[in-house]
């Protein structure tokens, strides 16, 4: 029998929500790039007005992002209200000269969602549209948030054995298999720049070592403790499970990040965050966000000097 699809059945009514939804998303994905537009708008008319006065102009980092919800989080420190709080809110207001982003990034994706092929047209559309960049045309760096999602939330089990027959708590076979999608997301993003962007180097980071406490916000989550739980893992050694798969991450993207035809600058984030900057099992305060934007500072000030 076919599903009841009546006006109002509770299928046509899922089906009107994640429409609703859908559409949500690319309405504030477009109010974004608008307003990054109007910042390069500013931009050029200012550096015109400068060079017309033969006064040096020193151009901002102009950058593509896109990634999860280290990069689009849009909740403050509580999980209570709207405050974008995240590593692109963040960047946005740090260094000598404040860099300039067009956020396409979205909680709660994958790194399959993320260069999944709408959210690729989606890049094209920005890396072909001029009014996005400055000078060459193209975003001096793209910035990527990627793998956490693949791995987190009702999935962790999948990776977990049984506590009462397994020392290790983290099934090695299948971790691999998973950090494999993870792997070919990256490879992607590297073959989608080489072809759109040519010659723009990719920066990521490699999250850091989440606490397994149950905490989330009353919206989503968690993500960690009930799979824990499930297989009857100890506080302290999920804490050590969620250590070493975060660990086998960061080591697939050094890999990625040895390879020179990669163009990859991978960006330890790994052990800034102390206890007290949790504010839930996968997010920091404000405060923990600046931190690691820090990072990402750091590493874009090595790349280019005095840009940022």
């Amino acid at each position: 029998m076919c599903a009841d699809v009546t006006m109002d059945s509770p299928v046509r009514k899922s089906v009107g929500l994640t429409r609703q939804m859908r559409d949500a998303i690319a309405s504030e994905i477009e109010a974004r790039v608008k307003r990054h537009q109007n910042a390069i708008a500013r931009l050029r008319s200012a550096h015109s007005a400068m060079a017309a006065a033969g006064k040096q102009v020193t151009a901002p980092l102009v950058m593509l992002a896109q990634g999860d919800s280290w990069f689009d989080y849009p909740l403050d420190g509580n999980g209570l209200s709207l405050a974008d709080t995240d590593i692109i809110a963040q960047l946005q207001g740090m260094g000598t000269i404040n860099p300039v982003i067009a956020n396409i990034s979205h909680h709660g994706e994958a790194s399959t969602d993320e260069m999944s092929l709408p959210k690729q047209q989606r890049m094209v559309q920005l890396l072909e549209d001029p009014s996005n960049w400055l000078g060459q045309g193209k975003p001096d760096a793209i910035l990527f948030s990627g793998g956490g999602d693949d791995i987190a939330g009702d999935k962790f089990c999948i990776f977990l054995d049984d506590g009462a027959s397994s020392a290790s708590g983290l099934d090695a076979q299948r971790f691999q298999e998973a950090l494999g999608m993870v792997e070919a997301s990256y490879c992607d993003l590297f073959a989608f720049r080489d072809r759109y962007a040519p010659g723009v180097r990719v920066f990521a980071h490699c999250y850091d070592f989440p606490l397994p406490t149950g905490f989330h916000p009353d919206c989503v989550g968690p993500w960690l403790k009930p799979s824990l739980d499930f297989y009857g893992w100890n506080f302290a050694q999920g804490t050590a499970i969620c250590r070493q798969a975060l660990l086998d991450f960061k080591a697939l993207l050094t890999r990625l990040a040895g390879d020179p035809t990669n163009l990859f600058t991978m960006i330890d984030t790994q052990g800034v965050l102390a206890p007290a900057d949790w504010a839930n099992e996968l997010h920091p305060y404000p405060a923990g966000f600046r931190n690691l934007a820090s990072k990402f500072v750091d590493a874009l000030r090595a790349a280019f000097p005095g840009r940022i």
